[in-house]
């Protein structure tokens, strides 16, 4: 395989020929008409101009590292189809992994050459040759510009090396213009679907709770049927769910959405002051209570007040808390009588309130009184679909409050959809916002989103190791558990479901654990830890 071609004399006519192609092609690239309209046309210039024929755009796939053949002109569907190719093979993977120029001056005579796409029999008989170029944008390699000729024809092989460098680099900018406004196109239509929902009080648009995943739904639909009610709700489910912004919902959609909001956070309070917090106190009940104070269900009268971490009330608190479920009233701190009170409550938790209940630590009667409605808000691994949306919006909030404008580069999107968010949406934002600062020439990078990830992951690893909180990792099925002592893996324990994902990402990746890990957002450590302890390592 050649890759370095001798110059030769031109004639006045070759200047022409590609003047003209390169016009048309800048032509075609401002024109108002797709990407594909674009490339296409490039392509048949390519061939009915200066005869590089069968010309083809080979693309990288997003996250992986393969290649297809995603524009051609003069090849048919099932040649297209077959136009696959590992980054390193063939002609084409070695342009793409080293960048440089290809020319096969005799397709027969290189063993290099794969005749994959285009058999060889449908071929002239005479000697073709195939040339590659590699298509860069900011020195970037997305993909590969390719076409055969006829050895024999008398234009210079680096003419055509020329013109197709010149032509690989228009289509460069055309793929980027089109995935900008791509990602415009989608922030508009996320901005679109956002302003529709908000003119319809009965949507969850109005509230900030995006998604469309089934999961998601059956909460919504949920939250939707009891608000009307006077019913207790409590919301369930893992930190950074969206907890309050369901319990909002709730109001908004309740009969009393002129009333007050009130939220408070029980373990965000230290237990000493959470009482005077919750039910105020009157003046001289303690040390520093000069004045008479109102406390937040008071204060939440005729309305809703949100209980957040309801699982970590003291055990006083929770009688006391009984109390104003049963007897609607509360009784100041330092004070003797009833103020009644028409408070609808919702609490949240992210604990298992009936094992707390099994130890001692949660009153039943308080558990069956808050349980009368439970509604559990699914983990961003089980809402298929929504983290694009989510993404997206956090995207342009980030873009608003930092004064960017900034897009999601190649595979981006399906890298952060891959992900298993054990900080849920919360986690989300927090990386969107991250990725938007540290993002070079207005596009966030797939190796950006990577570095991220890999950052976070570390945050928790030193737990995977062992600490005294949480749930134990399950071990492999065939060996007998070392110990009950639990431990708490940061992001995410290992769980017996977690085996096809590991298989998959191993198999993609050829059996490479580095990057099999770098797929799934884990370090190297993390990923052999999770092998370990489900047993694959010897698979």
């Amino acid at each position: 395989m050649t890759i370095s071609i001798k110059p030769t004399t031109t004639t006045n006519a070759d200047e022409d020929v590609e003047l003209l192609i390169i016009y048309e092609a800048s032509r075609l690239m401002t024109h108002n008409g797709t990407a594909d309209e674009a490339i296409n046309g490039i392509l048949r210039l390519m061939s009915q101009m200066i005869g590089l024929n069968r010309g083809r755009v080979t693309l990288k796939d997003d996250d992986m590292d393969t290649l297809s053949i995603r524009y051609s002109y003069g090849l048919t569907p099932p040649e297209r189809a077959r136009g696959h190719y590992v980054i390193g093979e063939g002609v084409t993977g070695r342009v793409m992994q080293t960048r440089q120029v290809a020319v096969v001056q005799n397709i027969d005579d290189e063993p290099v050459y794969l005749t994959r796409a285009v058999e060889r029999g449908t071929l002239p008989q005479e000697t073709v040759a195939f040339l590659a170029v590699p298509i860069l944008y900011n020195n970037t390699p997305l993909g590969v510009l390719g076409a055969h000729r006829l050895r024999g024809r008398k234009r210079p092989f680096s003419r055509d090396i020329n013109l197709l460098q010149v032509l690989a680099t228009l289509i460069a900018q055309i793929l980027s213009l089109s995935r900008l406004i791509e990602e415009k196109t989608a922030l508009l239509a996320d901005e679109n679907r956002a302003l529709k929902q908000a003119l319809d009080q009965k949507t969850e648009g109005t509230h900030g709770i995006l998604g469309e995943s089934p999961a998601l739904r059956h909460a919504l639909r949920q939250a939707l049927h009891v608000s009307p009610t006077q019913a207790t709700v409590l919301l369930t489910g893992e930190s950074g769910t969206g907890k309050e912004r369901f319990a909002r919902l709730v109001h908004i959609t309740s009969q009393l959405r002129d009333g007050p909001f009130m939220a408070i956070n029980c373990a965000a309070i230290p237990e000493a002051l959470l009482e005077s917090e919750l039910f105020g106190h009157e003046k001289g009940a303690f040390t520093g209570a000069v004045v008479k104070k109102q406390g937040i269900i008071e204060l939440a009268n005729n309305g809703t007040l949100f209980l957040d971490e309801i699982g970590d009330l003291a055990l006083d608190l929770q009688s006391k808390l009984l109390h104003v479920l049963e007897k609607r009233a509360i009784k100041r701190v330092g004070g003797t009588q009833d103020i009644p009170v028409n408070v609808r409550i919702i609490a949240a938790t992210h604990k298992n309130l009936q094992k707390a209940v099994n130890e001692g630590q949660f009153r039943i009667d308080l558990f069956y009184r808050l349980n009368v409605f439970p509604i559990h808000l699914p983990p961003l691994r089980e809402r298929g679909g929504d983290v694009s949306h989510l993404a997206r919006h956090f995207l342009q909030r980030a873009n608003h409050e930092f004064d960017r404008n900034t897009v999601f580069g190649p595979g981006v999107l399906e890298r952060l959809d891959g992900y298993n968010w054990p900080g849920n949406i919360r986690q989300l934002e927090n990386i969107v916002k991250r990725a938007v600062l540290i993002a070079q020439n207005r596009e966030i990078t797939i190796d950006d989103v990577i570095l991220i990830l890999q950052h976070e992951s570390h945050i928790g690893e030193h737990l995977e190791a062992g600490s005294t909180k949480s749930v134990a990792p399950i071990e492999p099925p065939s060996l007998p558990s070392k110990s009950h002592q639990p431990t708490q893996r940061g992001y995410g324990w290992v769980r017996a479901d977690e085996t096809q994902g590991l298989l998959d990402a191993l198999r993609q990746t050829g059996g490479n654990k580095t990057r099999a890990a770098m797929t799934l957002g884990m370090t190297p450590r993390q990923f052999r830890y999770r092998l370990e302890r489900l047993g694959l390592l010897a698979q």
